[in-house]
């Protein structure tokens, strides 16, 4: 048994050795006990070491991986992630599964999908797909965390049912780049998801109506430095292509244009008129929109030329002599 003193008073009161009370105290995490340095008298024991165990449950050997709690809770499952998954065997048949004709990683997966129930497979389904599509288009973690909640809310509601998941996920990571201020292209949604563009914007309208939410009206100015910076355009380029963006829209020339086509042909613009200019099929092949496309918007903004480029700017071809289309 522990023979302990106390000091510093009623309102503090702090373990010490009786007979020593001013001694350093050492802790045997092993064995859980506090030990006096001058006379080696236990003065406390069952402490509890509040630091971290960094025992590995690993099945790799050869992982780094040395937590030993599992990943972080999932507010997003029904379970809240508390629930155990098995993980790979490394060798040999799993127990139980040996005469089941089952490999052993085929086995394991078996055991999870009767513990693991529907909806949370699901969802984490639908997870993965967003942080896959997420990855290839360089999108931060919360603007993830983001798409992930709205297809919780939508999972919920059940309102898209019938509809396919990576559809919805697809459309929820959209609405959340518009949300979060840096909209993507559907063009851009496309190219990282299995989905083709009819069905991504069947879903948007279906989770903007079910989920009663709305996404800001997206302009020039949320794709002009991303797009500029893409091309590889110098500062002066890009202000004179915002320029020439914002003051078309003021004068109403590219009424029914999208913005992103207003963008491109601004760009286009901007750019013959430099000193690097650039062609509709290089935007176009960088920006992921149709050469025809840049084409008619810069028709309309072309014969206003003179009221879209900045005072300042300074001109390397004369507006007299920029192409026609």
């Amino acid at each position: 048994m522990a023979a302990s003193g106390y000091r510093g008073g009623s309102a503090n009161p702090m373990i010490c050795c009786p007979d020593h009370p001013d001694a350093m105290l050492i802790e045997d995490h092993r064995a859980g006990d506090q030990i006096c340095s001058d006379c080696g008298l236990v003065v406390g024991d069952r402490v509890i070491d509040v630091g971290s165990e960094w025992r590995s449950f690993s099945n790799d050997k050869n992982s780094a991986d040395p937590s030993r709690v599992g990943g972080p809770e999932n507010p997003l499952l029904d379970g809240c992630d508390l629930s155990t998954i098995v993980g790979p065997s490394t060798s040999g048949p799993v127990y139980g599964m040996a005469g089941a004709g089952l490999p052993a990683d085929g086995a394991t997966a078996y055991r999870n999908r009767r513990t693991m129930s529907s909806s949370d497979r699901s969802l984490l389904n639908a997870f993965k797909e967003i942080a896959n599509m997420g990855e290839k288009i360089n999108l931060p973690r919360s603007l993830l965390d983001r798409a992930n909640a709205l297809f919780k809310d939508v999972h919920t509601t059940r309102a898209l049912r019938g509809r396919s998941n990576d559809a919805i996920a697809s459309a929820c990571l959209y609405i959340a780049c518009r949300q979060d201020g840096v909209p993507r292209t559907f063009k851009e949604i496309v190219a990282v998801s299995s989905i083709n563009k009819k069905e991504i914007g069947r879903c948007f309208k279906l989770i903007l109506k079910a989920l009663e939410t709305s996404v800001d009206l997206i302009t020039t100015n949320d794709f002009m430095f991303r797009f500029c910076s893409n091309l590889g355009l110098d500062n002066k380029v890009q202000k004179a292509a915002t320029h020439i963006a914002d003051t078309a829209g003021a004068l109403d020339i590219v009424c029914g244009r999208s913005p992103v086509s207003v963008a491109a042909a601004a760009i286009y613009m901007a750019t013959q008129a430099s000193a690097r200019p650039k062609t509709p099929a290089e935007i176009g092949e960088v920006l992921g929109v149709a050469e025809i496309t840049i084409r008619q918007a810069y028709k309309l903004m072309i014969p206003r030329a003179k009221d879209l480029f900045p005072k300042d700017f300074v001109f390397h071809t004369s507006i007299e002599k920029l192409p026609a289309s």
